[in-house]
């Protein structure tokens, strides 16, 4: 398991969707007093997209990674980034992640960006994906087929750009675990990228992105409300109308939706305290 076990830290934080936040992240890190010979940082994922400042933000994510400070798991928007590097997609008109493409260290950045994880466990406690872990999955079996995902990602390019273009297809799809290929994939990373609303069996639903309050579509509900018992309390971003709002001894949401005026939303492993910053 991805627990890092090497080093006894002083703080460490899981820390919600930055999304090319780079003021907002600069701003909690100083609240925080984070200290980067001594804390950790976790994120949720979505390090670009929407923000001020895409490029500014992966290049300090990085940085702190490779100094041991920091462990991210990909997100949807990470993953959408790798593939407008390869010319797979063109970029989104309302994601201001052109610089990235334009600097000098776009290759570094994103060969670092597609080799890292979608589920990790920062401590014996919690579990932690972008978008959450679905409930006909236990949390061996979501950190399996993670790796799988890991490993295709991480491969040569020519495979890389075999498989990106058949990650985004939204079709409705039943889990199997006799799956295979691309389509066994896809929907790993449906799971715990795109993830908001299943049905009982794991069925998701693309549409919704409001909050609890609204009307959701019929036999479908949010992932954590289908109620299943767990090990270890699963740490999630990605739904920003929830607001960061959203706690039980099973689940944890921490995307504040800081790139929409919202919060940048930091919470502490040691004693479950939640920091927020305004945008």
């Amino acid at each position: 398991m991805n627990t890092d076990t090497q080093k006894t830290y002083r703080h460490q934080y899981v820390i919600g969707d930055l999304q090319g936040c780079f003021g907002a992240f600069s701003r909690l890190l100083d609240e925080l007093d984070f200290d980067e010979t001594k804390d950790k940082i976790w994120l949720a994922g979505d390090i670009v997209a929407r923000g001020e400042d895409s490029l500014a933000t992966l290049r300090e994510v990085k940085r702190l990674s490779d100094l041991g400070a920091l462990t991210t798991v990909l997100g949807n928007h990470d993953i959408t980034l790798i593939a407008v590097w390869r010319g797979i997609m063109p970029p989104k008109p309302k994601d201001k992640t052109l610089p990235i493409f334009d600097a000098p260290d776009c290759d570094e950045l994103l060969n670092w960006l597609r080799v890292q994880p979608l589920l990790v466990f920062p401590d014996e406690r919690t579990v932690l994906t972008h978008a959450g872990i679905p409930p006909n999955w236990s949390i061996d079996e979501a950190h399996q087929y993670a790796q799988e995902l890991q490993t295709a990602l991480s491969a040569d390019l020519a495979s890389l750009d075999k498989l990106l273009p058949k990650l985004y297809n939204k079709k409705t799809e039943e889990w199997r675990a006799d799956l295979s290929g691309a389509k066994r994939l896809r929907l790993i990373a449906n799971y715990l990228t795109r993830m908001r609303l299943c049905d009982k069996n794991g069925v998701l639903e693309f549409s919704f992105k409001e909050s609890l309050l609204d009307e959701m579509p019929k036999g479908f509900r949010p992932w954590f409300l289908w109620e299943v018992p767990r090990q270890r309390r699963i740490l999630f971003g990605h739904w920003a109308a929830l607001q960061a709002k959203v706690a039980s001894e099973q689940v944890r949401s921490l995307d504040g939706g800081c790139v929409w005026g919202g919060e940048l939303v930091a919470y502490r492993l040691a004693d479950g305290a939640v920091i927020r910053l305004q945008a």
